[in-house]
Protein backbone atom coordinates (compact mmCIF):
# COMPACT_ATOMS: atom_id res chain seq x y z
CA UNK A 1 0.00 0.00 0.00
CA UNK A 2 2.82 2.26 0.57
CA UNK A 3 4.57 1.90 -2.31
CA UNK A 4 1.14 2.67 -4.13
CA UNK A 5 0.89 5.89 -1.88
CA UNK A 6 4.78 6.78 -2.95
CA UNK A 7 4.49 6.44 -6.59
CA UNK A 8 1.71 8.53 -6.89
CA UNK A 9 3.41 10.97 -5.03
CA UNK A 10 6.39 10.91 -7.53
CA UNK A 11 4.14 10.62 -10.51
CA UNK A 12 2.52 14.12 -8.79
CA UNK A 13 5.71 15.22 -8.14
CA UNK A 14 4.95 15.78 -3.93
CA UNK A 15 8.04 17.41 -2.64
CA UNK A 16 9.90 14.75 -0.66
CA UNK A 17 10.07 16.76 3.23
CA UNK A 18 5.88 16.72 2.51
CA UNK A 19 5.44 13.40 1.55
CA UNK A 20 5.99 11.09 4.42
CA UNK A 21 3.96 13.48 6.67
CA UNK A 22 1.33 13.69 3.73
CA UNK A 23 1.21 9.89 3.29
CA UNK A 24 0.64 9.26 7.35
CA UNK A 25 -2.15 11.63 6.92
CA UNK A 26 -4.17 10.43 3.84
CA UNK A 27 -3.68 6.76 5.73
CA UNK A 28 -5.12 8.07 9.17
CA UNK A 29 -7.65 9.77 7.03
CA UNK A 30 -9.20 6.93 5.15
CA UNK A 31 -8.70 4.33 7.85
CA UNK A 32 -5.87 2.42 6.26
CA UNK A 33 -2.84 2.96 8.70
CA UNK A 34 -3.07 -0.69 10.29
CA UNK A 35 -3.08 -2.10 6.80
CA UNK A 36 -0.24 0.09 5.37
CA UNK A 37 2.00 -2.77 4.75
CA UNK A 38 0.07 -5.05 3.01
CA UNK A 39 0.09 -5.62 -0.85
CA UNK A 40 -3.23 -3.74 -2.62
CA UNK A 41 -3.68 -6.61 -4.44
CA UNK A 42 -5.02 -8.70 -1.27
CA UNK A 43 -7.10 -5.72 0.28
CA UNK A 44 -10.69 -6.16 0.57
CA UNK A 45 -12.71 -4.27 -2.42
CA UNK A 46 -13.82 -1.61 0.02
CA UNK A 47 -10.04 -0.97 1.28
CA UNK A 48 -8.96 -0.62 -2.40
CA UNK A 49 -11.39 2.31 -3.21
CA UNK A 50 -10.23 3.95 -0.30
CA UNK A 51 -6.42 3.51 -1.37
CA UNK A 52 -7.35 4.57 -4.36
CA UNK A 53 -8.96 7.77 -2.93
CA UNK A 54 -6.20 8.22 -0.87
CA UNK A 55 -4.01 7.94 -3.82
CA UNK A 56 -5.92 10.81 -5.75
CA UNK A 57 -5.39 13.04 -2.88
CA UNK A 58 -1.37 12.63 -2.51
CA UNK A 59 -1.59 16.18 -4.48
CA UNK A 60 -4.13 17.97 -2.77
CA UNK A 61 -6.49 18.27 -5.51
CA UNK A 62 -9.21 21.02 -5.81
CA UNK A 63 -11.93 18.91 -7.82
CA UNK A 64 -12.17 14.96 -7.68
CA UNK A 65 -14.17 12.62 -10.90
CA UNK A 66 -15.68 9.56 -8.97
CA UNK A 67 -17.02 7.17 -11.30
CA UNK A 68 -19.57 4.84 -9.34
CA UNK A 69 -16.82 4.18 -6.58
CA UNK A 70 -18.47 2.16 -4.41
CA UNK A 71 -19.82 -0.98 -7.11
CA UNK A 72 -19.16 -3.79 -5.68
CA UNK A 73 -18.12 -2.83 -2.37
CA UNK A 74 -20.21 -4.19 1.21
CA UNK A 75 -22.65 -1.95 3.06
CA UNK A 76 -20.16 -0.82 5.73
CA UNK A 77 -17.10 0.28 3.38
CA UNK A 78 -19.43 2.04 1.13
CA UNK A 79 -20.56 4.27 4.13
CA UNK A 80 -17.23 4.59 5.23
CA UNK A 81 -16.04 5.77 1.70
CA UNK A 82 -18.94 8.50 1.90
CA UNK A 83 -17.96 9.58 5.18
CA UNK A 84 -14.34 10.14 3.78
CA UNK A 85 -16.50 12.04 0.73
CA UNK A 86 -18.46 14.26 3.35
CA UNK A 87 -14.99 15.34 4.83
CA UNK A 88 -14.21 16.18 1.83
CA UNK A 89 -16.74 18.62 1.13
CA UNK A 90 -16.38 20.16 3.90
CA UNK A 91 -12.88 20.78 3.81
CA UNK A 92 -14.03 22.68 0.56
CA UNK A 93 -12.72 20.34 -2.08
CA UNK A 94 -15.51 19.99 -5.30
CA UNK A 95 -16.52 16.86 -5.92
CA UNK A 96 -18.10 15.26 -9.17
CA UNK A 97 -19.69 11.73 -8.28
CA UNK A 98 -21.57 9.26 -10.97
CA UNK A 99 -23.42 6.85 -8.72
CA UNK A 100 -26.54 4.44 -9.55
CA UNK A 101 -27.44 4.97 -5.67
CA UNK A 102 -30.57 6.98 -5.49
CA UNK A 103 -29.51 7.29 -1.63
CA UNK A 104 -25.88 8.15 -2.30
CA UNK A 105 -27.04 10.80 -4.90
CA UNK A 106 -29.34 12.31 -2.10
CA UNK A 107 -26.18 13.13 0.17
CA UNK A 108 -24.84 15.59 -2.91
CA UNK A 109 -25.81 19.34 -2.73
CA UNK A 110 -26.98 18.60 -6.70
CA UNK A 111 -27.85 16.33 -8.38
CA UNK A 112 -28.42 15.57 -12.07
CA UNK A 113 -30.92 12.71 -12.93
CA UNK A 114 -29.67 10.78 -16.40
CA UNK A 115 -31.98 9.18 -18.24
CA UNK A 116 -31.10 7.21 -21.71
CA UNK A 117 -27.52 9.26 -22.24
CA UNK A 118 -29.86 13.06 -21.15
CA UNK A 119 -30.35 14.72 -18.25
CA UNK A 120 -33.48 15.16 -16.88
CA UNK A 121 -33.26 17.43 -13.91
CA UNK A 122 -30.48 18.80 -12.19
CA UNK A 123 -31.45 20.47 -9.14
CA UNK A 124 -30.49 20.50 -5.36
CA UNK A 125 -32.18 16.96 -3.94
CA UNK A 126 -35.37 18.52 -1.66
CA UNK A 127 -35.96 20.42 -4.76
CA UNK A 128 -36.13 17.13 -7.15
CA UNK A 129 -38.17 14.86 -4.82
CA UNK A 130 -40.71 17.59 -4.65
CA UNK A 131 -40.92 17.26 -8.21
CA UNK A 132 -43.34 14.33 -7.55
CA UNK A 133 -47.05 15.19 -7.97
CA UNK A 134 -49.22 14.08 -5.17
CA UNK A 135 -48.31 12.57 -1.28
CA UNK A 136 -47.09 8.89 -1.10
CA UNK A 137 -48.33 6.64 1.00
CA UNK A 138 -46.04 3.06 1.90
CA UNK A 139 -47.96 0.20 2.26
CA UNK A 140 -47.05 -4.06 2.43
CA UNK A 141 -49.58 -6.11 0.74
CA UNK A 142 -50.34 -9.89 0.07
CA UNK A 143 -50.60 -10.82 -3.21
CA UNK A 144 -48.18 -7.79 -4.56
CA UNK A 145 -49.32 -7.99 -8.37
CA UNK A 146 -53.15 -7.69 -7.88
CA UNK A 147 -52.65 -5.28 -4.88
CA UNK A 148 -50.87 -2.76 -7.29
CA UNK A 149 -53.38 -3.77 -10.22
CA UNK A 150 -56.61 -2.96 -8.05
CA UNK A 151 -55.03 0.31 -6.33
CA UNK A 152 -53.98 1.75 -9.13
CA UNK A 153 -57.69 1.44 -10.58
CA UNK A 154 -58.79 3.53 -7.38
CA UNK A 155 -60.17 7.39 -7.93
CA UNK A 156 -57.32 9.96 -6.56
CA UNK A 157 -54.11 7.41 -7.34
CA UNK A 158 -51.45 9.01 -9.55
CA UNK A 159 -49.22 6.47 -9.28
CA UNK A 160 -48.21 3.10 -8.16
CA UNK A 161 -44.17 1.34 -7.53
CA UNK A 162 -43.15 -1.89 -6.34
CA UNK A 163 -39.85 -1.64 -4.20
CA UNK A 164 -39.76 -5.25 -3.00
CA UNK A 165 -42.25 -6.65 -0.89
CA UNK A 166 -43.54 -3.00 -0.98
CA UNK A 167 -45.85 -0.45 -2.81
CA UNK A 168 -45.21 3.57 -3.06
CA UNK A 169 -48.69 4.92 -3.98
CA UNK A 170 -48.70 8.32 -5.01
CA UNK A 171 -52.46 10.34 -4.49
CA UNK A 172 -54.12 13.18 -4.52
CA UNK A 173 -54.84 12.89 -0.60
CA UNK A 174 -53.42 10.71 1.53
CA UNK A 175 -55.77 11.18 4.19
CA UNK A 176 -58.91 10.68 2.11
CA UNK A 177 -57.51 7.71 -0.04
CA UNK A 178 -55.74 5.70 2.80
CA UNK A 179 -59.11 4.18 3.82
CA UNK A 180 -60.24 3.47 0.64
CA UNK A 181 -56.97 1.55 -0.45
CA UNK A 182 -57.43 -0.57 2.69
CA UNK A 183 -61.45 -1.00 1.54
CA UNK A 184 -60.09 -2.22 -1.46
CA UNK A 185 -57.69 -4.93 -0.75
CA UNK A 186 -59.57 -6.06 1.74
CA UNK A 187 -62.77 -6.55 -0.32
CA UNK A 188 -60.69 -8.26 -2.45
CA UNK A 189 -59.19 -10.83 0.39
CA UNK A 190 -55.77 -9.11 0.49
CA UNK A 191 -54.47 -8.39 3.84
CA UNK A 192 -51.93 -5.48 4.54
CA UNK A 193 -49.47 -4.52 6.75
CA UNK A 194 -48.01 -1.01 7.54
CA UNK A 195 -49.77 1.77 5.64
CA UNK A 196 -48.75 4.85 6.27
CA UNK A 197 -47.58 8.51 4.89
CA UNK A 198 -44.20 9.02 4.32
CA UNK A 199 -41.95 11.33 2.18
CA UNK A 200 -40.62 10.80 -1.62
CA UNK A 201 -37.23 9.49 -2.24
CA UNK A 202 -34.91 9.99 -4.51
CA UNK A 203 -35.56 7.02 -6.09
CA UNK A 204 -39.32 7.80 -6.21
CA UNK A 205 -38.86 11.15 -8.22
CA UNK A 206 -36.34 9.27 -10.49
CA UNK A 207 -38.75 6.57 -11.66
CA UNK A 208 -41.84 9.08 -11.54
CA UNK A 209 -39.62 11.32 -13.68
CA UNK A 210 -38.79 8.29 -16.10
CA UNK A 211 -42.03 7.51 -16.07
CA UNK A 212 -43.15 11.13 -17.31
CA UNK A 213 -40.99 11.36 -19.91
CA UNK A 214 -41.85 8.05 -21.33
CA UNK A 215 -45.56 9.41 -21.29
CA UNK A 216 -44.82 11.68 -22.95
CA UNK A 217 -43.92 10.08 -26.18
CA UNK A 218 -46.71 8.38 -26.10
Amino acid sequence: MLENLTFFADVFQVERQEREERIARLLDFARLTEFQKRRAAHLSGGMQKKLALACTLIHRPEIIFLDEPTTGVDPVSRREFWDILTELHVQGVTLFVSTPYMDEAERCSRVALMFEGSVIVCDVPERIKGLVEGELLELRPERLREASRIIGELPGVLEVQTYGDLLHVFVDDAARRAPAIQEALAGAGIAVQGLRQTRPRMEDAFISLIRKRLGERE
